[in-house]
């Protein structure tokens, strides 16, 4: 039986859309002892193909880490699935604050050593003796605690564009590192201080409420279900957020809105800025800070250099990166030279700047006619494909906006009409034209007036 994906995520993409039916975005963990880790993922592949749930799912003797995407009319059959197992049932599953139809467009099972890799060698350890979990109104209450130390246990790249009040942000690039620094940070306060922490879905915090009462501290508190569940919790409740800004998920989205108040700054000339972008050189594909400006200016990429690389022939740039090793810079997010205005550790707590919450990118006040929908994306060469509605013309400046694309502004330089070069394409015409961000088929065309 088939235990792997056979679509692309472009072929994906055009069935969700075909199929017109509503995805909800939730992640979930559980740690318990799995004896099979691969049995496991292959029974949980074959349930989870049927019901067309796609998403990221690491499965490990120490238990399952997912962040996943199912039909919303499936919501039931699929918690189903997870109720065949006694560690799984009545699990809580965090729903995303903002949903997107495409926000997983795979279904990845991966057998992993850990679920969270901790880097600890310790047989003594046991992750299921966890520090107490705290509701958000019990968790705003520990904070007015003098008494309180609270830790933010994510990494520097999303701590920066949201926070809890007075949170220590260390400046990490994972998860194993912050333990080391964080005990070293606070071993005089171990029988004294409440230790709080927090994380985005609460299964890193979990982990290291476990490890620092292994450590010895008596009092640990953690966030229960994290910042997503947090957030659902005080939209319910009316209850006044702490946390400011923006909180970063493991999607296409890349963020999720909490607060109007954007905390960081375009890494590239230091605007307040909170929305990510992913490199387009693919020998890089750096996550880092992005205003609208610079994206347009810097067509989506981190650098001058690799601008210059994006507009070589696509052979060219497949040569030029063979061999090389690349992958570190995918993981280490946000480190580079290149990046003149990013910041890590002493994070601001006042705004920089306000927001309307609009979703992850603000609405661009232009006015605009729509013209098109988008069909395909040529990942490889970097074309885009639309189908036009209205007439479009050389040097038309255009918008092209998608729940996940955001909203991108350019002017028209050049246009495909099967395959041929012409200045005007009308209304019917299938066009392409060159295009250094991928595209969606949620994603409209319009033309700037």
């Amino acid at each position: 039986m088939q235990l792997y994906n056979t679509l692309s995520a472009e072929e994906r993409a055009q069935l969700i859309d075909e199929a017109g039916k509503e995805r909800l975005t939730l992640s979930f963990y559980a740690y318990a002892k799995i004896k099979d880790p691969k049995k496991f993922r292959d029974d949980l592949f074959i349930a989870w193909n049927a019901l067309d749930a796609l998403g990221r799912i690491y499965v490990a003797q120490e238990g399952i880490n997912a962040q996943m995407s199912v039909p919303a009319d499936q919501f039931e059959e699929f918690r189903e699935t997870l109720e065949v197992y006694d560690f799984m049932k009545g699990i809580r599953l965090n729903v995303a604050v903002e949903q997107d139809n495409h926000s997983f467009l795979k279904l990845t099972i991966k057998v992993r050593n850990k679920i969270v890799a901790d880097g600890l060698n310790d047989d003594t350890f046991d992750v299921t003796n966890k520090g107490v979990h705290l509701k958000a109104q019990e968790f705003n209450d520990m904070l007015e605690d003098p008494n309180t130390i609270v830790v933010d246990f994510r990494n520097h790249y999303e701590s920066e564009v949201g926070h809890f009040e007075g949170a220590i942000t260390p400046d990490v690039e994972n998860f194993r590192e912050s333990l080391p620094i964080i005990n070293d940070q606070l071993q005089d306060f171990k029988e004294d201080k409440n230790l709080l922490m927090y994380c985005t879905g609460g299964i890193r915090c979990e982990k290291a409420s476990a490890y620092f009462k292994h450590q010895g501290f008596k009092n640990v508190f953690q966030l229960e279900g994290g910042i997503i569940e947090y957030t659902r919790q005080i939209k319910e409740e009316n209850v006044k957020s702490k946390f400011i800004g923006k909180n970063f998920v493991f999607d296409h989205r890349l963020g999720e809105r909490i607060t109007d108040d954007i905390i960081s700054q375009c890494h590239q000339c230091g605007k307040p800025c909170d929305n990510h972008t992913n490199c387009a050189n693919d020998a890089c594909h750096l996550l880092f800070i992005q205003c609208d400006e610079c994206k347009s200016a810097m067509q989506n990429c981190c650098s001058s250099e690799c601008l210059e690389i994006t507009h070589l022939p696509a052979a060219e740039q497949l040569r030029l990166r063979k061999g090389a090793k690349v992958g570190n810079k995918v993981f280490r997010k946000g480190k580079s030279d290149a990046l003149t205005f990013k910041n890590s550790g002493q994070l601001p707590e006042k705004p920089l700047a306000k927001v309307e919450p609009k979703g992850i990118r603000q609405k661009i006040a232009v006015k605009k006619t729509l013209i098109g929908k988008a069909e395909h994306y040529y990942t490889k060469s970097k074309i885009a494909q639309f189908l036009l509605e209205k007439e479009l013309s050389v040097g038309d400046k255009v918008l092209i906006l998608g729940p996940t694309t955001g909203e991108q502004e350019f002017t028209i330089k050049e246009i495909f009409v099967d395959g041929k070069s012409v200045d005007i394409a009308k209304s019917k015409d299938q066009i392409t034209f060159v295009l250094p961000f991928r595209i969606r088929l949620s994603d409209k065309l319009y033309k700037i007036l």
